[in-house]
């Protein structure tokens, strides 16, 4: 486990910096609450939604959230899986997060739903055939095993014989729920643009890179906002490669994933659409997600930084350019694959008045937007809450190791 040096501080409370901050995120959660109230009572035409784009920017949020929340148990996962030390202080600070993301991404979710009242039929009338019915499982273990696997880093001496357990337990079950997350696409054989078997490996892919970003802005923000004397130069150093490598990843991934659908002969048109056309998606994918939040990040995190500030600051600003690159990518993905009409007999001319073969339009509408500055809310209150309570934040730890490796 962690280091015996190491201690364990919670956030002051007395402060007024503090109680803006929690004010602001019960503000943003209370919006979200609101929106959802509000679309719920007059129903979902008052959201930008039609019958072609029936996932919008809330579910492209929570999308987006789900599958980051998993990235972010990157260091906790490098400190206790593969036992590298540099990493361990920050495990509880990495499953805080974790659960923070997760739960504001199922609570867009959730509330995006229409009738959040009838979550429970997922429970009560299971489908083993659906992979909507399986995910309420694979949410609801993660929930459980990485509060188990935080238990076990913050009660080390009676726990400590079931802290390595814990941890392949959840890093396993983080891969599973990311896995399942893409199945949601992959498995969607009426979309061309999603029914693929790469979309799995693709999400777990995107999750490394997406949750390391929003781990290193919520660690930079309270670095920031405590004064605490870290990261150290030695654990920036290994953040900065390790985020580049996994950018990369990302981006080779999402570059396959469309040179496979672009070679078949069934997809090419949807690709067309997607990479040329003339939309909204074309450059959301190539200037969103491919230059502004893959190969700028890339070069600023892998070129040597001069100073230790220096190294931070281009650390920060990467992680939150991988970030608004994810959403953009995300966006591109959900929406972008709705709005090609569905090709409902293959071969034939389809005319109607419901807009057969038309490309659809979308735009997020005020509740919308409402809702997703609730989701991140909820992430926001439930960080600063937990730090508040509990000695989650880390003082000091061991700067020099010979543990070099990654």
């Amino acid at each position: 486990m962690s280091t015996p040096s190491v201690t364990y501080h919670t956030i002051d409370g007395r402060n007024a910096g503090t109680w803006a901050v929690l004010i602001t995120f019960i503000l943003m959660t209370a919006l979200g609450g609101l929106a959802a109230m509000y679309t719920e009572h007059n129903g979902h035409w008052v959201t930008g939604m039609t019958n072609h784009v029936v996932w919008g920017l809330p579910i492209v949020i929570a999308i987006f959230l789900i599958v980051s929340s998993t990235g972010c148990l990157n260091v906790a996962s490098i400190g206790s899986v593969f036992g590298k030390q540099p990493y361990k202080p920050f495990g509880r600070l990495a499953g805080v997060t974790a659960l923070a993301v997760q739960a504001g991404g199922l609570a867009i979710l959730v509330l995006d739903l229409g009738r959040s009242d009838r979550i429970i039929t997922f429970v009560t009338n299971l489908n083993p055939t659906s992979i909507f019915s399986l995910n309420v499982f694979l949410y609801s273990g993660f929930f459980i095993f990485v509060a188990f696997y935080l238990w076990t880093m913050m009660d080390g001496q009676r726990m400590d014989h079931l802290y390595r357990p814990a941890a392949l337990l959840a890093f396993t079950w983080r891969l599973i729920l990311t896995t399942g997350s893409g199945s949601i696409f992959g498995f969607m054989v009426s979309r061309s643009a999603y029914h693929s078997t790469l979309v799995a490996p693709l999400f777990i892919a995107l999750s490394m890179s997406f949750g390391l970003a929003m781990y290193v802005l919520v660690m930079l923000w309270l670095n920031a906002s405590t004064g605490r004397k870290y990261p150290s130069p030695e654990l920036l150093r290994r953040l900065r490669i390790l985020l580049g490598i996994l950018v990369g990843v990302s981006l080779y991934f999402v570059v396959i994933h469309h040179l496979t659908n672009y070679y078949t002969a069934e997809r090419r048109d949807v690709e067309k659409f997607l990479l040329f056309g003339d939309n909204v998606y074309v450059p959301l994918l190539w200037i969103g997600f491919g230059l502004i939040g893959s190969v700028i990040p890339m070069l600023m995190v892998l070129l040597p930084a001069r100073t230790v500030g220096g190294a931070k600051l281009s650390l920060g600003v990467a992680s939150a350019l991988v970030v608004f690159g994810g959403q953009c990518f995300m966006y591109e993905f959900v929406v972008g694959g709705q709005a090609f009409p569905v090709e409902l007999f293959p071969g034939k001319i389809v005319s109607s008045t419901f807009g057969d073969g038309v490309i659809a339009h979308y735009t997020p509408s005020i509740p919308e937007w409402l809702l997703v500055i609730g989701g991140y809310g909820v992430v926001g209150l439930i960080i600063t809450v937990v730090i508040w309570a509990l000695p989650m934040l880390p003082s000091s730890f061991a700067q020099e190791t010979s543990d070099t490796a990654h």
